[in-house]
């Protein structure tokens, strides 16, 4: 057993001992605490967890990769989900946290006043969330696998316990300090080596600044990159899947039940948007620095990798040569590897930079810990809002009302352990890339619960069967449309699958519209309701005027 595999064991078994402990130390007996932390998170922890619960393994691993690989149309990520928040914290959470619920489908069958809407939303929660879950699953698999030099298969059962044990044992608020921990963990490990290749390569530590140094030094880097293209409109027209795809993501974002649930666990609307601010400023750390990630690597690929003897490349190569992420030919044989004779994994970006950079094992074990802290953050807030559309939506609201706390409790705890496993047997063979799946579970919130949510809000004369007849025609559509491109290659203006959700969003919102006016407006009380939850709490809407509280 090496040095720097017993280092890394040693830091994710101790990162994995964290989490346990902090689950069992929140261990919880009331449905409050268990669905939404009792409302009583601080918004920077808060914000924190909710950076955790959303750099998932695809951002994580992936996202410097997706950028080097892609340049320009990799920014299609960073500000799909960037932007996603700010819709999400102005255009929503305040308004949602007011009406006071526990879950997105209990918000949408109160709203609208509609059992059948409440479990076509709840539905649709399961949906997102076991979609979103098999990407989730799929990388904590090749990290525990990669890690423990064990099969990606057994490393995903791995993870599946053990989100399990610390979702089903704390709940909601287990969840949210244990993502406060895990945010720690990841950012801490995702910016040290970006830091110190920083350091290495232009003699300035901030590498949000730096970057721009290495590109400007070579003219073929940049062209590759595609920097130039980030501040100039590309001249062959309208890229419609870069578009389509960052529309997808934003939208997608602002309609995640497990994101949104998030803004549930605070205690006011002032609170909700604090913990957006905060999110953002977490965020953005980490966002921010995936093209530093990827102008540094590609510039070591070419300068240390690219042009060298085949006997004389980097020793860090070998290693990821073994794993297959990194592929080596010289096809040409003449002894020397260039550019074009490269194989290089998106994944290999954030996962190598502590061997290139030379940082030592202490380091390589923390990025490992990192990785592991992204999937397992995520898929833990998603198992979470699984099982409350199961267990407060289907089976309290509206199958068993007179259900005890404790039968309740019991039924989210089995939710949750039933779900996390038939997640992992998907993930074993799952049916596309991780970035693929995940933008799949965007696809599909974009176009059921974005438009449901934003005219539930925003617009007091849609009714429940409006709401019924968005969810459903969006999830159709979209549905219909993943298929079609990824099995039968149909697109419309280009857009693949991953960029579905514009057209299901599309049919959501027309669906809702169109049904709403043609068929009875909700209640006077239901519509003064619906403008009430815009104001401060300390506003109240009241007979056509808005009120101070302490006024009435």
């Amino acid at each position: 057993m090496d040095t720097q595999f017993l280092v890394s064991l040693i830091i994710i078994l101790a990162s994995f001992a964290l989490y346990i402990g902090i689950a069992i130390f929140n261990r919880v007996s009331a449905t409050s605490d268990f669905y939404v932390a009792g409302r009583g998170v601080p918004p920077v922890y808060n914000g924190m967890a909710i950076g955790a619960d959303w750099m998932s393994a695809a951002s994580f691993i992936g996202m410097a990769g997706t950028v080097m690989a892609l340049g320009y149309g990799g920014l299609a990520y960073i500000m799909g989900w960037t932007g996603g928040y700010l819709l999400l914290t102005f255009l929503l959470a305040p308004q949602l946290r007011k009406y006071g619920r526990y879950t997105v489908p209990e918000f949408i069958g109160d709203r609208f006043d509609s059992h059948t809407a409440r479990i076509v939303a709840a539905i649709c929660t399961i949906i997102i969330s076991f979609t979103y879950s098999i990407g989730q699953l799929s990388g904590s698999g090749v990290v525990i696998g990669r890690l423990f030099e064990i099969d990606a298969a057994i490393g995903t059962m791995i993870g599946v316990v053990l989100i399990a044990f610390y979702a089903a044992m704390g709940g909601m608020k287990g969840i949210t300090w244990t993502q406060v921990a895990q945010y720690i963990v990841l950012i801490v490990a995702y910016l040290i080596p970006v830091i110190f290749i920083s350091l290495q390569l232009t003699s300035n530590p901030i590498p949000w600044l730096s970057y721009g140094k290495i590109v400007e030094e070579i003219g073929e880097l940049d062209r590759q990159l595609g920097f130039t293209e980030y501040f100039a409109p590309k001249e062959s027209g309208p890229d419609w899947q870069f578009l389509a795809l960052m529309f997808t993501l934003m939208c997608g974002t602002a309609g995640l039940p497990h994101v949104i649930v998030r803004f549930y666990t605070v205690s006011t609307m002032k609170a909700a948007r604090w913990s957006g601010a905060w999110a953002l400023l977490f965020i953005g750390l980490l966002y921010l620095s995936a093209p530093a990630y990827a102008a540094f690597s590609r510039f070591i690929l070419m300068t240390q990798v690219a042009g060298q003897k085949m006997s004389e490349l980097p020793a860090w190569t070998q290693s990821w040569i073994d794993t297959g992420l990194l592929k080596l030919a010289d096809t040409n044989n003449d002894g020397i590897l260039q550019w074009q004779e490269m194989t290089i994994a998106n994944d290999i970006v954030v996962m190598a930079t502590p061997e290139i950079a030379n940082l030592g094992v202490f380091v390589i074990g923390l990025m490992a810990a990192g990785a592991m802290a992204a999937a397992l953050s995520t898929a833990g807030g998603l198992m979470i809002s699984l099982s409350s559309s199961f267990a407060h939506d289907i089976y309290y609201r509206v199958l068993k009302p007179d259900a005890t706390e404790k039968n309740r409790l019991s039924v989210a705890r089995w939710s949750i352990a039933i779900a996390t496993l038939i997640a992992g047997l998907v993930a074993l063979n799952p049916p596309g890339a991780i970035t693929q799946i995940v933008a799949w579970a965007f696809a599909i919130a974009s176009s059921t619960f974005f438009p449901a949510l934003v005219l539930g809000v925003w617009w007091k004369r849609s009714n429940g069967k409006g709401a019924i007849a968005g969810m459903i025609t969006g999830l159709v559509v979209v549905l219909t449309y993943i298929f079609a491109a990824k099995y039968g290659g149909f697109t419309i203006l280009g857009i693949i699958d991953t960029g579905a959700g514009i057209f299901g969003a599309t049919a959501g919102f027309l669906g809702n519209i169109i049904v709403s006016l043609m068929t009875e407006a909700p209640s006077q009380a239901k519509q003064d309701e619906v403008v009430d939850m815009r104001y401060p709490e300390q506003m109240v809407y009241k007979d056509g005027e808005v009120w101070i509280k302490d006024e009435l």
